[in-house]
């Protein structure tokens, strides 16, 4: 055992817990979503430091072009200081400038600061391009400043431009500030989740203490209480400890009832050879007639055991299917069983041709109207007649002998196990109505006994649809 429990507590141990699956689920979530919020972080402060220096170009541009007067026919630019003021809050990129006549001639400025001729002339606002200043990116913007005088008629042309460091510093700057409210948000969901989620697994928890503390044989219901899926789960676990209980009690019950019910007869048989072998020859027949009787008497308690514990365990194991009533007691009927217990007997068929579907379980349908039909040969009075009806959403399937039946106060008694009435004379095993009440429970039928014009009747009524099934 503790081999076992080494082996299974190593098992356990390779095992990822539920705690860290969801702890891994949600961390994955949050790294996806930090990665996408860096990356939107990075692109809205890269946008971010572009419209903004680029509006200090456009500035630097203008105040450069309104400087520009035309002096002896020819424009003359007056480059003011404040143009480079505002360029030179980024006081680590390098700047550069030109100012170009209408043929795109360098009038003043740095000749690598110039604009496409071909552009120049259709610019009607401010136009930004990437170029490169001294090998290092920059970015450029071009301004027109038109005159139409009597010595000067033309297009005037300031471009000016600056490299990238101090955008791409800005870009950072936005981005890790987002970057560390992101991080401490993302911690904060963490260690959020992390307690949600153990306070959401604690009835799990309480649930496999309970089932650790239980006693083996302690099959019963578990309090479904907590969340709705822990109690979905604990409703299952219920039902499948009933039906383990079920299990096992079928199983005690067939070991006790064999204990104790084989022991007379077996003892009975022992004697009765005893005194077969003991006595002289002329008791020797009627010796061996009560030695069959009770071997007879004893095959048909044996049988009738095993029938019940088969419709136990096929109750919990085989799931209902439709069944039509009318082949359970054609089959009956054609196993030619009653022919070994009352040959002497009439039974008869009664069906209609009208389908009788119930959703039951064939084998122990046949188990129960056999035990029916038995109980009726063996107590009731020939002609015995098997038949089918149906009402409402509700089959049936009932034995009806031509006697009077039970007195009233046996009636409340039989169907109990190895209850016997007087009339069964040693004879019956006590176990036949048993066995179809058994039936009755496993499917939602219920059995019902009672008089008719023609005699005593036996029905075995089942449900058409399950309880829950789909229409």
């Amino acid at each position: 055992m503790d081999r076992l429990a080494a082996t299974q507590a190593l098992d356990l141990a390779g095992q990822r817990t539920l705690l860290s699956r969801v702890m891994g689920g949600v961390l994955s979530l949050l790294a996806m979503g930090g990665v996408v919020v860096m990356l939107a972080s990075f692109a809205y402060g890269k946008n971010a430091a572009r419209q903004s220096f680029d509006r200090l170009l456009v500035g630097a541009a203008s105040d450069i072009a309104e400087s520009i007067n035309v002096v002896d026919g020819v424009p003359i630019a007056d480059i003011p200081v404040s143009a480079f003021g505002l360029l030179a809050f980024a006081d680590e990129d390098r700047v550069s400038y030109s100012v170009r006549g209408p043929d795109g001639d360098l009038l003043t400025g740095h000749e690598e600061a110039k604009e496409r001729i071909d552009v120049a002339h259709s610019l009607t606002q401010p136009h930004f391009f990437d170029a490169k200043i001294h090998g290092e990116p920059a970015r450029f913007v071009t301004v027109v400043r038109r005159f139409s005088e009597r010595d000067f008629s033309g297009n005037v042309f300031v471009t000016v431009g600056q490299t990238l460091r101090a955008r791409n510093a800005m870009a950072m700057s936005l981005t890790k500030g987002a970057a560390l409210v992101t991080g401490l948000g993302g911690l904060a969901l963490i260690l959020s989740a992390f307690f949600v989620i153990r306070s959401a697994m604690r009835p799990l928890d309480r649930m496999t203490r309970e089932l650790l503390d239980r006693d083996p044989y302690d099959l019963t219901p578990m309090p479904a209480d907590g969340p709705a899926e822990v109690a979905v789960m604990v409703h299952a676990m219920n039902r499948f400890m009933q039906r383990l209980d079920r299990q096992v009690g079928a199983m005690r019950h067939l070991i006790s009832d064999t204990a104790h019910q084989l022991r007379t007869p077996v003892a009975a048989i022992r004697a009765q050879a005893e005194l077969a072998i003991e006595d002289d020859g002329d008791h020797l027949p009627q010796r061996l007639d009560r030695l069959v009787r009770r071997t007879r008497s004893l095959g048909t308690l044996l049988d009738q055991m095993l029938s019940r514990a088969l419709v136990i365990h096929r109750a919990d194991n085989a799931p209902p299917t439709p069944v039509d009533l009318r082949d359970i007691a054609l089959k009956v009927l054609e196993d030619r069983d009653h022919e070994v217990l009352a040959p002497e007997a009439v039974v008869e068929l009664r069906i209609g041709e009208a389908p009788v579907m119930v959703m039951a379980d064939d084998i122990s349908l046949s188990e129960a109207v056999k035990n029916m039909l038995a109980n009726a040969l063996r107590h009731g009075v020939s002609p015995v007649v098997i038949g089918t009806s149906c009402s409402q959403d509700r089959g049936a399937i009932w034995v009806e002998d031509a006697g009077d039946g039970p007195p009233p106060y046996v009636l409340d008694k039989i169907g109990q196990r190895f209850e016997r009435s007087a009339a069964s004379k040693g004879n019956s095993a006590g176990l036949g109505l048993s066995i179809v009440r058994a039936v009755a429970q496993a499917f939602g039928g219920e059995v019902q006994m009672g008089k008719t014009d023609r005699g005593f009747r036996v029905t075995l009524s089942l449900p058409q649809k399950m309880e829950g099934a789909p229409t």
